[in-house]
């Protein structure tokens, strides 16, 4: 009888080891080695490959690449305006966030039957299999009657072995197929527990294999660490096409759906949807959205202009400052990056002549709950923090666009024209920002006001 082979491997890394380690040499993690067989993976390297013959370019067709679209604008979006067939899809949230639901509604928006209605482009009356490993039929269905779906093609499976799986998937060749989640989800040909980087990764391997051959749609939703980085091994994100992050506060009714990774469209696009007791509704206006409804100036407030993808997206800067009572100034950030609110403090203190160092306690957030990653909202920070500790509030209907340097300087906007068009559509009178040429950004209703540094934006914008 063969002596069976096993490895250790690293759960958060994927790192092997013939031995067990405490602390995994790749990462750095403690207590992460788990053990598994390697019997598995040695039998399926030996096995004889089949021949394979190349094709040229010409040669392949390119009607298989149209887009599906579901009917959900947002979600279409994000994805780059369908779903591609034989496209693998990961999709990861916070416990509760709503994965399930949006994954469902998609679902049941491509197994309804076509109306007689229904616009030019959506392809409907799609055979669809949703598969459940944490869920049961019953709370599945009571989900589907609650998001008001009741479509015979939407085939529901509670299973997380992988061979029931695969063989449902090849007996239905389903159009679009959800895995709900590949953590729960475990093969035979493995020993380790289900969630392990092994079954994982073995899971996702031959669902993708099943996929690309059958060209349906496959849709992964995945756990995330506490840190809210995609739980499993990183190989995982490699293996996929598009990796969807649905996101959002707990306390808030709005979800956004942000795409990190997209081999089929653009990267870091967003969909907006609000959570209603009947499911996901689609916010057809996100820039009015993450806007305050004051209708008189107030001390530290200023809007930017962000570019998600390709979507311009108006979004409120509140800040406030306030003297500090120990002698120790606490800085928090909410929706911007702590690193770069810290820059801009220093700046402030050193270019613009405002003592915050050491007296002042900051505090800046974004309104909404919107995540700020683009360095062009930093005038904005600068000014809502200018505004606050001065006491004097900016204008009602001003904007701020621009990325501050150390030394103080203001850099202009990659796409000013699209960003500035936005803001005049919902109503904005002045825009601050660096422009290089005057005449390319000359739009009707909107004064554009360019400015150097920050020391002149804030003197400009706050006056004195």
């Amino acid at each position: 009888m063969p002596k069976i082979k096993s490895l250790f491997v690293c759960q958060q890394c994927g790192h092997q080891s013939v031995r067990w380690e405490g602390r995994c040499a790749a990462c750095g993690q403690y207590n992460s080695m788990v053990e598994e067989v390697a019997d598995a993976v040695e039998e399926s390297s030996a096995r004889p490959t089949a021949l394979v013959r190349p094709v040229t370019l010409d040669d392949v067709p390119l009607d298989d690449t149209v887009r599906i679209q579901t009917g959900l604008g947002e979600f279409d979006r994000v994805l780059g305006g369908g779903i591609v067939p034989g496209s693998v899809t990961l999709v990861g949230g916070e416990p509760g966030i709503g994965k399930s639901t949006l994954l469902l509604s998609v679902m049941g928006a491509l197994a309804s039957p076509p109306a007689e209605s229904e616009r030019e482009g959506i392809t409907a009356g799609r055979s669809v299999l949703y598969v459940s490993g944490e869920e049961s039929l019953r709370q599945t269905k009571l989900r589907a009657t609650r998001l008001g779906l009741s479509s015979a093609k939407v085939h529901l499976l509670a299973h997380t072995q992988l061979e029931g799986i695969a063989e449902v998937i090849r007996q239905l060749r389903p159009d679009a197929i959800v895995i709900d989640s590949i953590q729960v989800i475990e093969t035979s040909a493995l020993t380790s527990a289900p969630g392990s980087i092994g079954q994982v990764r073995a899971c996702a391997h031959e669902l993708v294999r099943l996929v690309k051959q059958s060209r349906g749609a496959l849709f992964l939703v995945g756990h995330v660490t506490k840190e809210g980085a995609l739980a499993g091994p990183k190989v995982l994100e490699h293996l996929v096409d598009t990796v969807l992050h649905f996101e959002g506060e707990p306390t808030s009714g709005f979800r956004l759906l942000r795409s990190t990774k997209n081999r089929f469209g653009a990267t870091y696009e967003l969909g907006v949807f609000h959570m209603t007791a009947e499911g996901l509704v689609e916010v057809s206006n996100p820039s009015e959205l993450f806007l305050s409804d004051r209708h008189d100036p107030v001390p530290g407030c200023m809007v930017t202009v962000s570019l998600e993808g390709s979507r311009p997206l108006l979004v409120e800067i509140q800040a406030l400052t306030s003297p500090c009572a120990f002698g120790l100034p606490r800085r928090r950030a909410a929706g911007v990056d702590f690193n770069r609110l810290s820059m801009l403090l220093a700046v402030l203190e050193r270019r613009a002549g405002l003592h915050l160092a050491g007296q002042q306690d900051a505090f800046v957030s974004s309104l909404g709950g919107v995540r700020v990653v683009e360095p062009t909202a930093d005038l904005a920070i600068a000014l809502a923090i200018a505004s606050s500790l001065r006491e004097r509030p900016a204008g009602r209907r001003d904007v701020a666009i621009g990325e501050v340097g150390l030394t103080g300087e203001v850099r202009p906007a990659t796409n000013i024209p699209q960003r500035l068009n936005e803001a005049r559509r919902v109503g904005f009178q002045r825009c601050f920002a660096a422009v290089r040429d005057r005449s390319a950004v000359e739009i009707d209703g909107l004064e554009v006001v360019p400015v150097r540094s920050v020391r002149e934006a804030v003197g400009l914008a706050l006056g004195g």
